[in-house]
């Protein structure tokens, strides 16, 4: 089974801080890690349907069709849930009634692909090969925690070591925050596979949105059709 197929269908798994973890790649302890494991990945909240509201958003036909399969389908769970459209560098938040919270630009892996690798976040950085520096695509229950460096994140799938959280500068050489306000969303390919907002969109809108619930991520993929990704019904 894909690593892509594999994220649908299990629980995240959820353990205590580890050493040796990379810790550019932002592994720690998620606070609501008992929470989680009661969430179940499959069973969408049965209530009354919503539409989904983008505000003044202009976002892509993909987007817009998982945005609206999201909130048919009851597929959050009436969790508050993100969006990451990973083709046009940008992050969508919407509380549990879809209502959008806010949008920005995002860094995003260097690689292009919707696959993890087995075991990056254990691995050193120096290790870790351009082409493997992916942001899996896939649906992932979402979670405020701490890296090793005691920075508050919001975990996306902690077995690949994938966050996302406040830009970092360093190192200076990669250019994260020029590459944040380029207009062009090639340029926002350079982290290890972490998602990287603005530091005052995180604490704006993701920090209120998160920090006293779990929610749901859905990545967009860069390659596969949504249909390989998503298993709720999407909408045309």
């Amino acid at each position: 089974m894909s690593s892509v197929t594999a994220s649908l269908h299990r629980p995240q798994r959820w353990t205590w801080r580890r050493p040796g973890v990379a810790a550019a790649l932002v592994l720690g302890t998620p606070i609501w890690a008992s929470v989680v494991m009661l969430v179940s990945l499959h069973t969408p909240v049965l209530a009354q349907v919503q539409s989904i509201d983008f505000a003044q958003e202009r976002p892509s036909a993909e987007v817009r069709a998982v945005a609206h399969g999201v909130m048919q389908s009851g597929d959050h769970q009436a969790l508050p849930f993100v969006l990451v459209d990973k083709h046009h560098a940008r992050v969508f938040v919407f509380d549990r009634h879809g209502h959008l919270q806010g949008a920005s630009p995002a860094l995003l892996g260097l690689a292009r692909g919707d696959e993890g690798v087995a075991g990056i976040g254990d691995r050193p950085l120096s290790s870790i090969q351009p082409w493997e520096r992916t942001t899996p695509a896939g649906r992932f229950v979402a979670t405020m925690g701490r890296n090793v460096a005691d920075q508050a994140i919001l975990w996306v799938d902690y077995e690949q070591g994938i966050s996302l959280h406040p830009v970092r500068p360093h190192p200076a050489k990669e250019r994260r925050l020029q590459r944040l306000a380029s207009p062009e969303p090639d340029d926002n390919r350079i982290s290890y596979g972490c998602i990287n907002v603005p530091v005052a969109f995180w604490q704006k809108v993701v920090v209120p949105t998160f920090a006293q619930q779990i929610g749901v991520v859905y990545v967009l993929p860069d390659t596969l059709p949504l249909s390989a990704v998503f298993e709720m019904p999407l909408a045309p």
